[in-house]
C-alpha cells in the first residue's frame, strides 16, 4: 500500500472541483494507493520540466501530476487540465 501525501497547491485547486468531479478525484486517488492498479491508471512518467514527475488521468480533461517520494510514498502536485504541463 501507497502512502498518499498532498502539496498544498494540489489541495488548493482540488477545492475547487466540483462535486462529481472531486468524488472522481478521490476514486483515482484510492486506485493509485495500489501498486497493481497503476496500470489501470495508465501512469506514466513525464519529461522536460517534470522529468521527475509522473501522470495520470483522473478523466478525459484532468490529470494530475506527482512524484515518488519512496517506494511506497507519492505526493501530488498538481491537478487540472493539459495546462498543469506548462
Amino acid at each position: 500500500m501507497i502512502t498518499v501525501s498532498y502539496k498544498p497547491s494540489f489541495i488548493k485547486k482540488v477545492r475547487h472541483l466540483d462535486k462529481e468531479l472531486y468524488q472522481e478525484v478521490l476514486d483515482k486517488i484510492e486506485l493509485l494507493k495500489d501498486e497493481r492498479d497503476h496500470t489501470m491508471l495508465k501512469v506514466h512518467k513525464l519529461h522536460g520540466h517534470f522529468k521527475n514527475c509522473y501522470s495520470f488521468s483522473v478523466d478525459y480533461r484532468i490529470r494530475i501530476i506527482f512524484q515518488y517520494e519512496s517506494k511506497k510514498e507519492v505526493v501530488l502536485i498538481s491537478i487540472g487540465d493539459h495546462e498543469v504541463y506548462r
